[in-house]
């Protein structure tokens, strides 16, 4: 019989070695989770800033609206359509390199915005920013994801969350910048801001680890299909009804009185929500399951919306941190889901196609809820956000039996 001194030495190295990166509490997996996050806040921060520099840009070179539009549309557009091959990339290459190298490539495209004379310049320069943000998404999903293994749906929630702070806080710096300096030495900081950070991804990032394909995992999912499109689905639907009741809330603020300054807190009270709401329900996602959690938040989102239809200005406003939570509540949900019904060695590739489809759903759903605003107008509008907010609720059930009974259900005891 071995003496107990030697059982540690017949455990093969690999699999210690495994265990160290998949422990969720292991130093490994808090370090991929916090680089993770550093690198979502500034790549959305990079996202939003757009919406600051527009009118700078109207001002200094006297675009039209169009040209304007069509600024924010190559930006989104490289970012939407390059996601894919960045995950399929990933699969092959180093995922580490390939996020900082896409993170300076962010970078200088901003860089490049500071240096342009006129409409092209800026064209060429938000086209090559947005490339390298399409990589983010799906990289630093993956990694959360196979550094906390099953646990992964709570960090995946705080990596969410991470994307809202920056969009909060890199245009609210930038309008900080633009009050005592001009706005080109202002996007040239935020440019070797981007810089910094691709240096930390890849000094501090640990090495993302390569899944191999899994068969009881694959027989579960259906050989890498099965509930996936069902998740696409609510993703698609879901981040539809929050683009298209926010495209509409100005103006039902201003129909019940509200004058400008208050229009804009009170988006701010629904973005603080929604920040809330991605940080709280990935976490409660995993106590109490996928299916009650969509339930909750899609039927509350819903709730939420014929309310401030009847509520008037002063209640309306104090029930948006709530409508802003149950908003973006069941985004960190389904994101966390994403892992769990896909092939280990699939997650980029899947989380590529995920953000793909709600992106495109953000860039989309505003249009659609706009031509039906124009049809039966504004209130109407927004009750069908309502509508399609609890159409999500046959998905969920038909996506029940694609999970395990804990992530199903939530975790027990």
């Amino acid at each position: 019989m071995p003496s107990p001194a030697k059982i540690p030495s017949q455990i093969p190295l690999h699999q210690l070695s495994w265990f160290s990166q998949t422990d969720p509490g292991g130093d490994r997996a808090r370090r991929t989770l916090a680089v993770a996050g550093v690198a979502h806040a500034l790549h959305d921060g990079y996202t939003d800033l757009i919406f600051v520099l527009l009118p700078i840009w109207q001002a200094e070179f006297a675009l039209s609206y169009g040209v304007l539009a069509l600024l924010r549309g190559l930006y989104a557009g490289a970012m939407a359509i390059l996601q894919v091959p960045s995950g399929r990339l990933a699969e092959r290459l180093d995922g580490r390199v390939i996020l900082a190298f896409a993170t300076v490539l962010s970078a200088l495209g901003y860089a490049l915005a500071g240096c342009s004379g006129g409409v092209v310049g800026l064209c060429a320069a938000l086209a090559i920013s947005g490339a390298g943000a399409s990589t983010q998404h799906p990289i630093a999903s993956a990694a959360v994801s196979r550094a906390y293994g099953e646990a992964s749906r709570g960090p995946l929630g705080t990596y969410n969350f991470s994307g809202d702070l920056g969009k909060a806080a890199i245009p609210a710096l930038t309008s900080l910048m633009l009050t005592w300096m001009p706005w080109r030495q202002s996007l040239w900081l935020l440019a070797l801001l981007g810089v910094a950070v691709a240096i930390v991804i890849a000094l501090l990032m640990p090495p993302i680890e390569r899944a191999r394909p899994s068969k009881t995992h694959q027989e579960r999912v259906g050989g890498g299909h099965g509930g996936f499109p069902l998740l696409f689905g609510i993703g698609v639907l879901d981040t539809g009804v929050r683009m298209g009741l926010l495209t509409f809330l100005p103006f039902l603020l201003k129909a019940k009185g509200a004058s400008l300054p208050t229009v804009g807190i009170a988006l701010a009270l629904v973005f603080l929500g929604g920040a809330a709401g991605k940080f709280v329900c990935g976490r409660i996602g995993a106590r109490v399951g996928v299916l009650l959690t969509v339930l909750l938040t899609e039927g509350g989102t819903a709730a939420c919306i014929f309310a401030i239809l009847a509520l008037p200005l002063g209640p309306l406003l104090a029930l948006l941190p709530l409508l802003g939570l149950m908003l973006n509540g069941t985004s960190s949900v389904l994101y966390g889901t994403v892992p769990e019904l896909t092939p280990p060695h699939r997650a980029e590739r899947a989380f590529a196609l995920f953000y793909t489809g709600t992106i495109g759903s953000g860039a989309l759903s505003p249009v659609l809820y706009g031509i039906l605003g124009d049809a039966v107008g504004v209130n109407w509008a927004i009750a069908a956000t309502a509508m399609v907010a609890l159409a999500t609720f046959p998905f969920a059930f038909a996506l029940r039996p694609y999970l395990e009974p804990d992530r199903r259900d939530g975790q027990t005891g």
